[in-house]
């Protein structure tokens, strides 16, 4: 059951906004935004989006808490381990990497709306309806996802869906509406390994907070 107390609450929520925001920059969910903005209104594709990220996020936290049900030492120790084994993961994807822009997601993502069956929708609800399904599913799995999941282990979870939700909400922004000039300027090298730090800094967090 998630606590009201708040307890940690501004931590939480500064780890939450602070590492969803730099892992979902350049993230598949990230383009998904990006490439239904160019084809549909670009309120309809941010209010998806953001309702998906959000739907997500309060999820995530969910199955944090059922960690968090574990002996108290378990959990904290838990959350550490997962924290570095993700930073190192992201550090090593960084290190084999080339360089240069997203268009590879890019593709990908802008791929995966075109096999999406959509097509015969109209309307609002139905632009609504496709940015958040498509959202969902690409989220599900995803590096923020399993971040949150920590987070929501260790920390206030009040606090995590508040900063996790701004944090997804600020990138879907970026994205529907800045998306093509930003994502320019992104290196998916640069992206990955700053991930990567941030994983490794809130392990550091959640082991000297006890």
């Amino acid at each position: 059951m998630l606590t009201v107390s708040t307890d940690g609450m501004l931590t939480a929520f500064t780890a939450g906004l602070t590492l969803i925001t730099a892992s979902e920059l350049g993230d598949k969910t990230f383009f998904i935004s990006l490439c239904l903005a160019m084809r549909y209104p670009r309120r309809w594709v941010f209010i998806g989006a953001t309702l998906a990220l959000a739907a997500m996020t309060i999820l995530s936290v969910g199955l944090g808490r059922i960690l968090a049900l574990l002996p108290r030492e378990f959990a904290h120790y838990g959350s550490i381990v997962l924290f570095i084994l993700f930073g190192l993961k992201l550090l090593y994807d960084a290190s084999k990497m080339q360089g240069g822009s997203l268009a590879d997601v890019e593709q990908e993502a802008c791929e995966m709306i075109s096999d999406a069956q959509f097509d015969k929708l109209r309307g609002a609800m139905a632009m609504v309806a496709k940015s958040f399904t498509l959202t969902f599913i690409a989220e599900w799995g995803d590096r923020t996802q399993f971040a949150t999941i920590s987070l929501a282990a260790a920390q206030n979870p009040l606090g995590v869906i508040l900063g996790g939700i701004l944090g997804h909400a600020i990138c879907a922004a970026i994205a529907v509406f800045a998306g093509r000039a930003i994502a320019a300027h992104l290196s998916e090298k640069v992206i990955t390994a700053v991930g990567g730090v941030l994983f490794l800094i809130f392990a550091g967090v959640t082991y000297l907070e006890g």
